[in-house]
């Protein structure tokens, strides 16, 4: 049984409804954000980095979530095989929501990270645009493969999930993402609400009855989502 740690409303969320959709075996340890439970000694001998997921595998503990997705991938055939025809799609699409669409929107989330404060309101109209050009992307990446981008599968929950929290953060700030505008990925969003796993995880950490159309602030049962 895999162990994932996780925190409610988090990049764990991803790799929670991709198990729990494929009928994997894990249960769940919470890392208390409320009490940078994070910079731990014990989760950091887990995840150097710090950051949230980390999933606990017999091969050793996965950081990163597209790692984390490509391993479960291969190991439980949850995307094209390596000879498959698609194989390079996947990739592609998955790189990309990892390293350019998932961490773009993390400077929208921590911009003092990223510049300082003097230029946080050109430097989220320049990360705004380039989001949205990433869901334009994606939506249509999403009409061409609907077979690679289907509910419950590793690139349909991790486009969902990023769409979700452009709706909810930074808190205050103003909105700059429609879901309505991409008209593939709204239907996906509908799609992955039927889900059962949907339903019962969005229970699990507070996240309303409609956590992709209709996003609301997460209300978890325990931890916190920053």
């Amino acid at each position: 049984m895999y162990k994932l740690h996780y925190a409610p409303d988090n990049a764990s969320l991803i790799i929670r409804l991709v198990m729990d959709g494929a009928g994997l075996p894990y249960r769940t340890a919470l890392v208390d954000r409320g009490a940078r439970q994070q910079d731990s000694p014990a989760y950091r001998a887990l995840n150097p980095v710090g950051l949230i997921p980390t999933l606990e595998t017999p091969v050793g503990p996965i950081s990163e979530t597209g790692a984390i997705l490509l391993w479960l991938s291969d190991t439980h055939l949850l995307g094209p095989r390596p000879e498959a025809a698609d194989r390079a799609v996947f990739l592609k699409w998955l790189f990309f929501l990892s390293n350019t669409a998932h961490a773009d929107l993390r400077q929208l989330f921590y911009p003092g990270q990223y510049c300082p404060a003097e230029a946080h309101p050109g430097h989220a109209e320049i990360i705004s645009r380039r989001m949205l050009r990433s869901f334009t992307l994606l939506d249509d990446a999403a009409r061409t493969d609907p077979a690679l981008f289907a509910p419950g599968r590793p690139l349909a929950v991790y486009t969902l999930a990023l769409a979700r929290w452009s709706v909810l953060y930074p808190k205050g700030a103003a909105a700059w993402f429609r879901l309505g505008d991409f008209p593939t990925l709204a239907a996906l969003a509908v799609a992955q609400e039927t889900r059962v796993e949907t339903r019962v995880i969005a229970r699990a950490e507070g996240l309303g009855p409609h956590p992709f159309t209709a996003p609301v602030y997460p209300r978890p049962p325990e931890g916190s989502a920053t």
